[in-house]
């Protein structure tokens, strides 16, 4: 992880300062990042912090298109997911002002980077490839990772996506530790852009 992303911490706010912050936010938070950052299980900490709803862009592109993530990709190809990924993302972003996970490499897509910098609060986790790729080891649910060693994948990945994931106004680092320490972060880290 490079060294200008800040790490969680623990962070003591109580739930009035919370409700507080929440009030304030009147856009959807995107998060965005690689595969394993803990963007869906930190968003689903986040938003119930927060009092706001969570929806995890992947499963509602499954949910429309009655194929899993890796049956879309084996089945059309990459493109094609991309394609149906920007129109559910854009759906989400008007139908919820809460969080919205996605997937990792929507944000690379040009139009759907325009659309979440413009009416969403972009939030990039970033995390150690060491980390993510323990993380992804867990499930064989990642087609990106299929074909390859998993660390080498995750480092290139990285290195391609960081000049996309680097226009969002927010970078956390997402550590081994607690859900809760990388959602309270993020949450400290929108208070003070907001």
């Amino acid at each position: 992880m490079r060294d200008d992303a800040p790490a969680p911490k623990d962070i003591g706010l109580d739930s009035a300062a919370l409700q507080a912050i929440a009030r304030r936010i009147k856009r959807p938070i995107v998060l965005i990042g690689l595969m394993g950052t803990g963007k869906s299980t930190v968003g689903r900490k986040l938003a119930s912090m927060l009092g706001k709803d969570f929806v995890d862009a992947d499963h509602a592109i499954e949910d429309a298109a009655q194929l899993t993530v890796a049956e879309i990709f084996e089945q059309y190809g990459e493109e094609y997911f991309r394609d149906g990924e920007r129109r559910v993302i854009a759906r989400l972003m008007e139908e919820h002002n809460g969080v919205i996970a996605t997937g990792g490499g929507a944000f690379v897509n040009d139009e759907t980077r325009a659309l979440i910098l413009d009416k969403a609060i972009a939030v990039w986790i970033d995390c150690d490839i060491d980390i993510l790729v323990e993380r992804t080891s867990r499930k064989n649910t990642r087609p990106l990772l299929r074909n390859g060693d998993p660390h080498e994948i995750l480092t290139r990945l990285h290195k391609e996506r960081e000049p996309f994931y680097s226009q969002a106004p927010i970078r956390v680092g997402s550590e081994d530790g607690p859900h809760h320490e990388t959602a309270m972060a993020i949450i400290e880290a929108i208070d003070r852009w907001l």
